[in-house]
């Protein structure tokens, strides 16, 4: 028997929003897909999900969003690396999504300025964090155990529908959002942790190839996939809606297959 231990955010657990509006976990995320395509090669292969939705590099650390027994996510993730040392043929971890997601909901507000300085303020603190996330799952994973970290696509791209504010808005967070994925990145390339760079699967920084999209009008090609592969861009009370849908979950999966080599 061998284990797939998937790690992080809401990502990670695969959420999407119900017929209601409410974002709750599926089995459709890109740890599921993932796992279905690992297995046929593993077939004692299991899936282990320990995110949680809504955590921060600072949560999975010290706990407080969601309840584990061991006291946090990362906590109880070393507890099962250890428990199973040489069992766990992959981990997977997504997180620093929400660190600076109110620095984000600023800018699409228009307080550009504000979205700026907030921004820069959370790069040195989350990386501090990941740096302990890393470090403490390498040394509880032990050598044999492959993983694999993710950058972030942008939902805020959306924002460009809005008109010439929106636009502006969504143009300066994809310039932030590749510095700080560039942080999270530098952290993964300490421990020599491959990335899966879900930032250029959904080609957050090209603005160009203007196309139709179906009920949304003529759009540069980044906000286009946002809108196909995220809920951002539908109709209430689905969206607007951050997290990925079905076919975005399967992009983030493939680009975890390419990092690691799987």
């Amino acid at each position: 028997m061998s284990y797939y231990l998937a790690l992080g955010d809401s990502l990670a657990v695969g959420v999407q929003p119900d017929a209601a509006g409410a974002s709750v976990p599926t089995g459709a995320g890109y740890a599921d897909q993932l796992y279905a395509a690992l297995r046929p090669a593993h077939p004692g292969l299991r899936l282990v999900k320990l995110g949680c939705p809504g955590e921060t590099t600072a949560s999975m650390i010290n706990g407080g969003v969601c309840r584990f027994r061991e006291g946090s996510q990362l906590a109880a993730a070393q507890a099962f690396l250890r428990a199973h040392r040489g069992q766990v043929l992959l981990v997977t971890l997504d997180i620093g999504a929400n660190d600076p997601e109110r620095c984000l909901s600023a800018g699409s507000a228009g307080a550009l300025g504000s979205a700026l300085s907030c921004i820069q303020s959370v790069f040195t603190v989350t990386s501090g964090n990941l740096t302990t996330i890393v470090s403490r799952l390498h040394t509880a994973a032990g050598s044999g155990t492959k993983m694999v970290g993710m950058n972030y696509y942008l939902p805020a791209l959306g924002e460009w529908r809005s008109g010439l504010l929106g636009q502006e808005a969504a143009r300066l967070i994809a310039q932030l959002t590749s510095s700080y994925n560039r942080r999270l990145e530098s952290v993964y390339g300490q421990y020599s942790v491959p990335v899966a760079d879900v930032f250029g699967a959904f080609a957050t920084l090209d603005f160009g190839e203007p196309r139709p999209v179906a009920g949304l009008g003529v759009l540069p090609h980044n906000v286009a996939l946002i809108c196909q592969l995220t809920w951002e861009c539908a109709p209430p009370p689905r969206g607007p809606n951050q997290h990925a849908n079905r076919a975005g979950y399967a992009v983030i999966a493939s680009a975890f297959a390419r990092a690691g080599g799987l």
